[in-house]
């Protein structure tokens, strides 16, 4: 009689691939609701690099507040990695994931500077609120302070002046005000006397 040995499931599973290499990209995953922080905490052990910005929030209740955090944008999560058929699949053979975001479900890669704009704003504590997505405006980009650098599309409501971060593949947008910040312009709006290049400070006090 030949001997039977018993295969584990997971020596069933895919074998752990190479997901980091000099080819990695930043892509936006969806994710169940309510299945952010399992999808991001599975993918970390996952070995595979992931991003989850989250935001805090405070719950009331008649008795007591909680500080809970929240993801800044429900429903997706981020992660880094060559786009391969093999790291794609290791990424969606995970609980709570739905898929890739663009590209017909393959994955559309997102700027770095975009993943790193988000993660400067959150790394420094800055208020940001959910904004409507923006594709155009006058751009600028931040010239001074732990935000210098950061480049967004320039908004004034109730003379209050904010800069309107996005990220495109999910097109998803938060705001951040910038009084006292000196700014530049990149792309002057139409009819603009403001020539590119020009740098200025934002006060509460300014208009259009």
């Amino acid at each position: 009689m030949p001997n039977t040995q018993l295969i584990p499931d997971a020596a069933l599973q895919l074998p752990r691939v190479q997901i980091a290499g000099d080819e990695s990209r930043w892509y936006a995953l969806r994710t169940y609701p309510r299945h952010e922080k399992k999808v991001h905490a599975q993918l970390r052990q996952k070995g595979v690099t992931t991003f989850l910005p989250l935001v805090s929030e405070v719950h009331r209740w008649s008795d007591r507040k909680k500080t809970i955090q929240i993801p800044l944008f429900p429903g997706y999560a981020f992660v880094r990695l060559e786009a391969t058929v093999h790291n794609r699949l290791y990424v969606l053979r995970t609980a709570g994931v739905v898929g890739f975001v663009g590209n017909g479900g393959t994955g559309l890669p997102i700027p770095d500077n975009q993943i790193e704009d988000i993660q400067k704003v959150l790394a420094h504590n800055i208020p940001c609120v959910l904004y409507p997505f923006l594709r155009v405006g006058q751009r600028v980009r931040i010239h001074s302070g732990c935000l210098e650098g950061l480049e967004g599309i320039l908004v004034t409501c109730n003379s209050d002046r904010s800069l309107v971060v996005s990220v495109e593949a999910i097109h998803q947008s938060l705001a951040i005000r910038i009084e006292g910040y000196d700014v530049e312009i990149l792309s002057p709006p139409q009819n603009s006397q403001c020539g590119r290049g020009r740098i200025s400070r934002c006060n509460a006090n300014d208009r259009h």
